[in-house]
């Protein structure tokens, strides 16, 4: 067996496990073996299969693409996959399942669809359901309208790229409506593949120039990877501002300032990232605080990008959602005529959860008309996005109304879904915050906590003889101990000689309660261990 050793195996964090584990490859004959802050390629000789002098190889493939980094989905998730497949086989395991708290996938952990929008969904898949008396009358209203919107009245034709034009107008009026009747254009609406798709596309178009006049992106530490990922694949430039972990994790317009004044040395500092509320931090931003932002983004020249999927995310009592268009336009002309803004949601968070229709919006603001017709021939290479994303989100954004059959479930399970991840949020601060040697901050709102995490020096020193962060090193370690799948803190960013991992509030309640208990039990046995 042949073995190609990567230095840096991207789709992966650096951070790796501490001792090599074969993971399994999609690849037939492939696997990668993970140790200390390499990943080994294994793989058959290709000389043998005749498979000598590829076209494509290490060194001829994109070099952008093995700077990209993805730690939602990284070597402990992989590890994870294959304890599962050990359990499976009979493996005997100090626990009897894999929790996956590494990632947002609310219906993956057990979250219930809401009925309205699975029924209209299912009558738009399948429209001889239409003649069926189990659906309500609302619901086959809402069906027929979004199919006599589709090619051939089936959501299985192509639609416009931007996405189906009475989606994008239901959005428009959904947004001049969430923010109190400030106007949208639905030519300004461009329905995406998830809110994922469209903030790469707009990186996509604001990349530019070379040397010091490159393009630099301004984005959060800690960050969704989502973001760093893109930025690396586009060779674009991370202009990296930290966030106030003793503040609730808040932002500083003075970090803002600091950080494009040493951007502008290396790079031409263009646009500005803001997640809110945030991933993987969970704080909501203040009114006053988003002000700050937009005035800042004036005086810098920057464009602002809003990641706003969370918007209905929110716990914390006198913590509430402000979108950045509205606060803008409330600004008056001096800023909403000038700062250019777009600004992103989706299905897959909120009361939704509904990630694997791959729904999503972003809506422009002020953008250059002719760069607007860029961006549509840019979306048009893709065709459109799913037909199904796209009438998800239109039920998302023209919900019953309170004179319809399905309103009162509707609302009672929106209702539900919003309350118990709101208990979860509290439930789980309370109980990582009795842990000696952790601590966490509220959480305000979207889904996930992001605890900082105090490590003895014996710890700390055992991950580096392994070539490993600290926070790797204790998430993998919690992971062969406990079956508990959480992502360390070092593959979304923070400051130097801190250590934290990010965990999703989402597990049903019961199996949420077990998970802080494993990690209150490994956390005390772990810092006995290396005390």
């Amino acid at each position: 067996m042949e073995t190609t050793r990567l230095t840096q195996l991207h789709l992966f964090h650096s951070n790796h496990y501490n001792e090599s584990v074969l993971v399994a490859s999609p690849l037939p004959n492939i696997s990668w073996a993970i140790s200390g802050t390499e990943c080994e390629l294994q793989k058959p000789n290709m000389t043998e299969n005749g498979l000598g002098n590829r076209v494509l190889n290490m060194d001829t493939m994109n070099p952008n693409v093995k700077r990209v980094e993805y730690a939602v989905r990284g070597p402990i998730v992989q590890r994870a996959l294959q304890i599962e497949k050990e359990l499976k086989e009979g493996v005997e395991k100090p626990f009897t399942e894999v929790i996956k708290a590494n990632i947002g996938d609310a219906h993956a952990m057990g979250q219930k669809p809401i009925t309205f929008l699975r029924q209209v969904v299912a009558l738009c898949t399948y429209p001889d359901l239409l003649e069926d008396d189990k659906f309500p009358e609302d619901a086959k209203n809402r069906a027929r309208r979004i199919l006599q919107a589709c090619g051939g009245g089936s959501i299985g034709a192509y639609s416009a790229s931007p996405g189906i034009e009475i989606i994008r107008q239901d959005v428009a009026k959904y947004i001049e409506k969430r923010d109190g009747g400030i106007p949208s254009d639905p030519d300004s609406i461009y329905l995406s593949t998830g809110a994922s798709d469209a903030i790469v596309t707009m990186l996509k178009l604001l990349t530019s120039g070379e040397g010091k006049n490159r393009t630099g992106v301004m984005i959060s530490i800690p960050q969704y990877p989502l973001y760093s990922a893109a930025l690396a694949e586009l060779a674009a430039v991370q202009i990296s501002y930290y966030l106030d972990e003793d503040k609730c994790w808040s932002l500083d317009v003075n970090e803002l300032r600091r950080a494009v004044k040493a951007a502008r040395e290396h790079c031409n500092p263009r646009a500005l990232c803001i997640i809110n509320p945030g991933n993987p931090t969970g704080q909501v931003q203040s009114r006053q605080c988003i002000e700050d932002v937009i005035r800042f983004a004036a005086e810098e020249h920057l464009f602002l990008m809003a990641d706003e999927v969370y918007q209905d995310n929110v716990y914390a009592e006198g913590c509430q959602f402000h979108s950045f268009k509205k606060v803008l336009f409330e600004m008056g002309p001096e800023y909403s005529s000038v700062v250019e803004l777009v600004s992103f949601h989706s299905t897959s968070k909120c009361f939704m959860g509904e990630c694997g229709f791959r729904g999503g919006y972003m809506e422009v603001v002020n953008m250059d008309p002719e760069v607007k017709l860029q961006l549509t021939k840019l979306v048009s290479v893709r065709l459109c996005p799913p037909i199904p994303g796209q009438a998800l989100l239109d039920l998302v954004v023209n919900p019953p109304q309170p004179d319809e059959p399905s309103y009162a479930t509707f609302i009672k399970e929106r209702t539900a879904n919003l309350d118990i991840l709101a208990e979860k949020a509290k439930m789980t601060e309370q109980v990582l915050n009795t842990v000696p040697g952790i601590h966490c901050n509220p959480v305000q709102g979207a889904m996930y906590t992001f605890p900082r995490l105090s490590l003895p020096e014996k710890a700390i020193n055992a991950a580096k003889e392994k070539g490993q962060a600290p926070d790797m090193f204790y998430c993998m370690k919690l992971l062969e101990e406990t079956g508990i799948c959480l992502v360390p803190g070092s593959g979304f960013g923070q400051r130097d000689g801190t250590y934290h991992f990010r965990m999703t509030i989402l597990p049903a309640t019961e199996k949420l309660k077990v998970v802080l208990e494993k990690i209150r039990e490994f956390h005390k046995r772990f810092t006995e261990e290396f005390s």
